[in-house]
């Protein structure tokens, strides 16, 4: 359970901009059917693994893109995802800087729709090269325009400058 709401938290709000071929930002045709891909393959797997205890809700779901039963699908195997696996260290380091990015947002009393002008990403080298490979994600997912990064022992977010969205008429 931990592991769904931390995908659906993190990884779902990552790459959807992606994913919807970036409405404020284009995005190359591949870039977003991998983001697409990525998500349909994650969907079918945690559907089946939830079935057992999801019963009548994984089985809903699962008739929105598949034929036949969840309940009848074969259990998810490491072969069929091997091939799909990445470097879960830099979901880890990108989902801590959009933490750090919801947090300075709420701790300002803003919307999660508040720009970001500019935030310092500090931590140790490897995190950060883990944050920068998801940057394109994280300045859609955080609204963050303005970002930098600086060394520290400890991954932490530094600096938030925000901008608050225009109001509603």
């Amino acid at each position: 359970e931990t592991f769904f709401w931390t995908f659906c938290d993190d990884y779902i709000e990552l790459v959807k901009d992606r994913a919807y071929g970036g409405r404020d930002n284009p995005v190359a045709p591949e870039a977003a059917a991998s983001a697409r891909a990525a998500l349909r393959l994650a969907l079918d797997v945690q559907l089946r693994l939830l079935a057992p205890v999801l019963c009548y809700s994984a089985e809903e779901v699962w008739s929105w893109f598949k034929q036949g039963s969840v309940h009848k699908a074969a259990w998810p195997s490491v072969d069929e995802l091997s091939s799909a696996a990445g470097d879960s260290a830099v979901l880890d380091a990108v989902g801590a800087a959009l933490a750090g990015v919801r947090k300075a947002k709420s701790d300002a009393k803003l919307g999660m729709r508040a720009e970001v002008s500019s935030i310092t990403f500090a931590g140790p080298a490897e995190t950060l090269d883990r944050v920068r490979s998801g940057e394109a994600d994280l300045r859609a997912a955080g609204k963050v325009t303005g970002l930098a990064y600086a060394d520290a022992d400890a991954f932490e977010v530094r600096d938030a400058q925000l901008i608050p969205p225009p109001p509603k008429n």
